[in-house]
């Protein structure tokens, strides 16, 4: 069994999905947040490199489903930047085990890749926002985020209870 860095966004049924998958095929989890990790070009592209600009990015994106940002009219330097200003663009989750990376959760190459040792799969597509299409609510809306944003700080004591 693995231990497992994931990469994902808090509060995400999407991601918890996919953890509680993980976890029940019998491997250790260990969940950080893509919004608050420290990015470098680097760093990330050691996870996106291989793949092409466009399937860098998270398509449940507010951004992107708006048609605001469109991956596949951008250049390796812009998506690149787009990514590291605003990490929630970014197609997750990220996972890691030790050298090897992988971005996004495509059933067969995490079972290739790490083995779900016969646990029952869900249907559908695990990766897609668990919100479908009618929205994210709690997933990626911008109203949200703010809301979010002052919640943790006030539980950071950083406001008034």
């Amino acid at each position: 069994m693995a231990t497992i860095t994931f990469y994902e966004k808090p509060c995400c049924k999407g991601n918890l999905r996919q953890k509680t998958l993980l976890a029940a095929a019998g491997h250790t989890v260990q969940a950080k947040s893509l919004k608050t990790e420290p990015w470098t070009a680097d760093r990330l592209l050691a996870f996106l490199g291989k793949l092409p600009v466009a399937e860098w990015f998270n398509r449940s994106a507010p951004d992107i489903k708006s048609g605001e940002i469109v991956p596949e009219n951008l250049g390796f330097e812009d998506a690149l930047h787009l990514l590291l200003n605003n990490p929630l663009l970014i197609r997750r989750p990220l996972m890691e085990v030790g050298d090897e990376r992988m971005v996004g959760f495509d059933l067969a190459r995490v079972d290739a890749w790490l083995g779900l040792n016969d646990v029952e799969l869900p249907e559908g597509d695990i990766e897609t926002c668990a919100h479908g299409p009618e929205g994210h609510g709690s997933c990626g809306s911008h109203a949200h985020e703010s809301t979010q944003m002052h919640e943790e700080a006030e539980h950071a004591g950083g406001g008034a209870r």
